[in-house]
Formats: structure tokens, C-alpha cells, sequence
């Protein structure tokens, strides 16, 4: 590939977001000596820090699916783990709203896809919500008691934690610019500070927003295993001051996400995000003009709303594997059975649910790999 000094190593994780700090803790625990590539300067400063830090039930994926499966088990392990190691979380519930009876019938459909998933919901009317949510305006919703919020930060630095006491490493300023498969090892060509060729045995793509684009620069790799992916920008804005809930409230879901909804923060800030907007590069601007939408959106469900107290807070993006025009997208973990690679796994589509997945996405790649 280059005349640049060739280093050895036995397991690279590419990206150093939760779920790849997760991934690389699993292999390090079942004995293998793994070395974590990051492109930026520090862990996590990706979509790991761009997102609601919401642990999610597990409610509206299709039973059958990969999302399904591992956000249910996700959500078990990383209550666990949050506290044994004494994370900040909390299990703050979650509304549904609905107004209408369109909105209303759409409830009845969520509930049983839940159930399907092992999620049990309550389903409540107007006179528990009063109550519940004082000042929210809604004929019915849906209750998930096991929704809650995490310190998503105080995760990964656990996770690293972890990684580092079993003998893994993290090196940052170290993006993969392309790798080539030789002799049964993938050589990866290394950029930043400290340039090399680095020749492994195993490797796992956990990239994020670029696993798609260094897949498709990963020679060996048939180009047909690799997917087309679009990129679905999630605004948020946080509301200062007081506010009446304790919960997280969500509208009943828009295509391509959940809606505006409510989140808090584990001081009880609230924030409201994100929305849906497709673009074409990744771009993690906020438009100042977009809360008027919020507030229309947001005032649907809570009239009280003060719209000169949002503020704009973050953007994140969802690597998406369909479109604006089409229906559910999976997590695609793929390894060798899929790809026909020995010792190679890439993680493509890996959006929601997947900080509440991550202890389970990375038990189901130490699984592809054999371990």
C-alpha cells in the first residue's frame, strides 16, 4: 500500500463512539488484545454526543428485527451496568400522546407492536393525564415505565474505563483512510499525526456516519455487501427555565422518526428534538429559524409553551440505509457469513436505538467474529 512504517495488531475497532468503545470492552473481556482507531481528538465526539440520551423501551421496531431484539436486551444491560458502576440514569417513563382519533387508532397499533417486542404498555385517558402531565392537552396515551435517561458520556468513560484495565488501547487523530484485505489480514492505511500501515487480524467498522464511505474504500470487500446510506438531520432546542413534567412526552411517530418530543436532561432541563430534515453532506448547523416549527409542533400537545424560551442546543444525524420515501431500515451488523470476509465486521445503519443497544450490538459482533 505505501512505504509508511507497518505495525502489527491482533483486533482494531474503527471509531471510538459508544458503540465502538463497547464493542471493543466486549472483545477485550473474552481475552483479546484490541487497539481502538478514532478519527477526532477525543472518544465519542460524534453521534454519541449528539443525540436525546434516552434509553428506549424497545416499542415501535418490527418483532422480527434486529433493532427489536437488541434494544430489549440493550435496555437490560445498560440499566446493569449504569448501576453497578454508579452512572447517572434514570428511569423517567415515557407518555405517547395522542389527539384525535386518528391519532388515537395509531396508539392501538403501537401498543400491540410493543407487546409483540415484550414491551408492556398502559394505556391511560384524559383524567390520568391531567393529573400525570399537568398542563399537557391530549385524549389518550400510551405509558412506558421502563423508558428512561443516562448520562451517555459517563457511559463511554466507563466503557473506556473497561477497555483500558483489560489492556485495549485508544489512539485518536487516527482516521482509516482505506484498507486492503492480503493473506487472510486486513492492512489499514492510517492517517493523522502518526502515519502507518497497521495489519490486523480482525477488524470491526464501527465508524458511524463514515462506515459506509471506508467500506467502499475496504478492497476485498464485494462491492455488492456494501449499502447505499442517507443522512437524516435531528435538530434540537432546549427550554430554559421551569417547566411541569417529570417525564419524557412523545408525539404519536412521523415517518423517519419519532417526532418532537420532550426530553429531559439528569438535572430535569428540558429539551425538545429532534426533527426530521434529509440533506445531502453532514452538516451539524441549527437554524435558529426552525423554532417556530418547533414551537407549532410542540404547543399541538402543550399550549403553554413559551416559544421565546428555546434556544438552539445540538444537531444530530441518523445514518439512515433508506431514504425519505422509504419504510424500516435495520441495523445491519454484518460479518463473514454476509460478506464473505473472515474476521471482519461492519456496523452499518447503526442510529436509534442504538446507544440503549450498545452492550447487546457488541455482544452480537463478538459473536460474528467467532468469539
Amino acid at each position: 500500500m505505501t512505504d509508511r512504517e507497518i505495525l502489527q495488531a491482533d483486533t482494531v475497532v474503527i471509531g471510538a463512539g459508544i458503540v465502538g468503545l463497547a464493542v471493543a470492552r466486549q472483545l477485550a473481556m473474552q481475552g483479546n488484545e484490541v487497539l481502538v482507531l478514532e478519527a477526532n481528538g477525543h472518544f465519542g465526539e460524534g453521534l454519541s454526543s449528539r443525540n436525546s440520551e434516552v434509553i428506549h423501551a424497545g416499542i415501535y421496531y418490527p418483532e422480527d428485527s434486529v433493532k427489536a431484539r437488541l434494544c430489549v436486551r440493550g435496555r437490560h444491560l445498560l440499566y446493569d451496568f449504569c448501576r453497578q458502576r454508579h452512572i447517572g440514569h434514570r428511569k423517567t417513563g415515557k407518555w405517547i400522546v395522542a389527539r384525535g382519533q386518528v391519532q388515537q387508532d395509531k396508539l392501538v397499533s403501537i401498543a400491540r407492536q410493543a407487546e409483540r417486542n415484550g414491551v408492556v404498555l398502559q394505556r391511560v385517558g384524559r383524567d390520568v393525564l391531567q393529573a400525570e402531565l399537568p398542563g399537557a392537552v391530549a385524549d389518550e396515551a400510551l405509558y412506558s415505565p421502563e423508558t428512561g435517561i443516562v448520562d451517555s458520556h459517563g457511559v463511554m468513560l466507563a466503557l473506556l474505563g473497561d477497555l483500558e484495565d483489560l489492556g485495549g488501547q485508544l489512539v485518536c487523530h487516527a482516521p482509516v483512510e482505506r484498507a486492503v484485505i492480503s493473506g487472510g489480514q486486513h492492512c489499514l492505511r492510517v492517517g493523522g499525526q502518526a502515519p502507518c500501515e497497521l495489519v490486523a487480524r480482525r477488524v470491526v467498522n464501527s465508524a458511524g456516519l463514515d462506515a459506509v464511505a471506508l467500506a467502499s474504500r475496504w478492497e476485498g470487500v464485494p462491492e455488492a455487501m456494501v449499502p447505499q446510506q442517507w443522512l437524516a438531520r435531528g435538530v434540537y432546542f432546549s427550554y430554559s427555565g421551569r417547566h411541569p413534567f417529570r417525564s419524557l412526552i412523545y408525539p404519536v411517530p412521523e415517518p423517519g422518526g419519532l417526532g418532537v418530543h420532550l426530553t429531559l436532561d439528569l438535572a430535569g432541563q428540558a429539551r425538545f428534538g429532534p426533527d426530521v430534515e434529509w440533506i445531502e453532506q453532514v452538516d451539524f448547523s441549527v437554524d435558529p429559524g426552525r423554532v417556530r416549527a418547533f414551537a407549532d409542533s410542540v404547543q399541538q400537545w402543550w399550549p403553554d409553551l413559551d416559544e421565546s424560551r428555546l434556544q438552539p442546543a445540538y444537531a444530530g444525524i441518523r445514518p439512515k440505509l433508506t431514504g425519505p420515501d422509504g419504510g424500516f431500515a435495520d441495523f445491519r451488523i454484518d460479518g463473514e457469513t454476509d460478506h464473505g470476509v473472515p474476521g471482519l465486521v461492519h456496523l452499518f445503519g447503526i442510529e436509534s436505538p442504538g446507544l440503549t443497544a450498545c452492550l447487546a450490538i457488541a455482544e452480537e459482533v463478538a459473536e460474528k467474529l467467532g468469539e
